[in-house]
């Protein structure tokens, strides 16, 4: 039974977003279970990677003794098909938070490339792990990853304490998530234009490194609407800061056009707070219903109309924040999915 792994990350394990959030609970987790964990920072400029970073990977994953298991994150697997070669000598396990070639944004010639190398790369992998079911159909439909090979280990949450919200006649609207285009920021900013005559206030919390341009098209938006008094943009922050905005929150909302789970909308159900999101991806996997309302994809009008009913609509906000709040005892456990993970390790031959 292999009780020891390495776990290959690209970068910086502490890297405020959600798939490295997963990454270092998950790792805890494991360690706590009496796994041992070795950590590979396989490097920067994932997911594309230099030709020196590339062939970095390849010797320090080289090193790791036979026998030992490596996980390998999505974010850099996808594009390294050639780890396959080490399988003869340490079992291989792919972690896939949500496909490469579903980034919003990307040349129809670039999403196919990550297509054809997440596809290569996933069949040299024994076992793979992913964060949804959604993304379970995915891999099996389009990727050609085997049922049999699959375990579903979706984030878990952590059992806190109610928002108590902003308390005052000015709702506060909270949207957590990396400044990239998959996220809608462009799409909320375009609904929020619509609501001057309503009183909010946003607060965005999200890394605004690995996007400089959809950054300054955010910062851009912001200005040419004249809502700059109105949304604040902290970039990212401590856990306990963010801890501090989603107790503080009275709505939460986020516009993406895909997730592989939504762990920033399970922080807010945990918190009680009603949410405004989207149908795509794995989202409504993670949003009970009652817990919110969900829209379709790159949809301004219906956005704006979700967004007016619970910023006009008290009674509608304290309904949905209760629904959320019974909706956070039914979230997984950080326990419960580490469990999944260990036994898909411990069941790889």
């Amino acid at each position: 039974m292999i009780r020891r792994i390495a776990f290959a990350v690209p970068g910086d394990l502490a890297t405020p977003t959600g798939g490295y959030a997963y990454d270092r609970r998950i790792i805890g987790e494991l360690r706590r279970l009496g796994f041992g964990v070795d950590v590979i920072d396989l490097g920067d400029g994932f997911p594309r990677p230099s030709a020196g970073t590339r062939g970095a990977v390849l010797a320090k994953l080289a090193k790791i003794p036979p026998g030992v298991a490596i996980v390998v994150d999505g974010l850099a697997l996808g594009v390294l098909p050639e780890v396959a070669a080490l399988g003869g000598r340490n079992p291989l396990i792919g972690l896939v938070h949500h496909p490469l070639a579903l980034e919003t944004g990307l040349a129809p010639e670039e999403a196919e490339r990550f297509r054809a190398s997440e596809r290569a790369a996933l069949a040299g992998m024994r076992a793979v792990i992913v964060t949804s079911a959604t993304i379970a159909h995915v891999l099996i439909a389009d990727y050609g990853v085997s049922p049999d090979a699959l375990s579903v280990a979706p984030p878990g949450s952590d059992r806190v304490s109610c928002a108590r919200g902003g308390g005052g006649d000015v709702v506060a609207l909270l949207s957590v998530g990396i400044i990239v285009p998959r996220k809608g920021y462009d799409l909320l900013v375009a609904a929020l234009a619509t609501l001057g005559d309503l009183p909010w206030r946003l607060t965005i919390a999200g890394d605004r490194r690995r996007d400089a341009q959809a950054s300054a098209r955010l910062d851009t938006d912001i200005l040419r609407h004249g809502l700059t008094a109105r949304v604040a943009i902290e970039g990212a922050v401590s856990a306990e800061r963010l801890a501090e905005l989603y107790s503080g929150a009275d709505v939460f909302v986020l516009a993406s056009r895909y997730e592989g789970y939504g762990m920033a909308f399970a922080q807010a159900i945990a918190h009680g707070v009603p949410v405004i999101g989207t149908t795509a991806g794995a989202i409504p996997e993670t949003v009970a219903a009652g817990a919110g309302l969900l829209v379709p994809p790159d949809d301004v009008a219906a956005l704006a109309a979700a967004l007016r009913l619970l910023i006009s609509d008290a009674g509608e906000r304290a309904r949905r924040a209760g629904n959320a709040r019974a909706a956070a005892n039914l979230l997984p456990t950080w326990a419960a999915s580490a469990a999944v993970f260990a036994r898909a390790i411990e069941e790889v031959p």
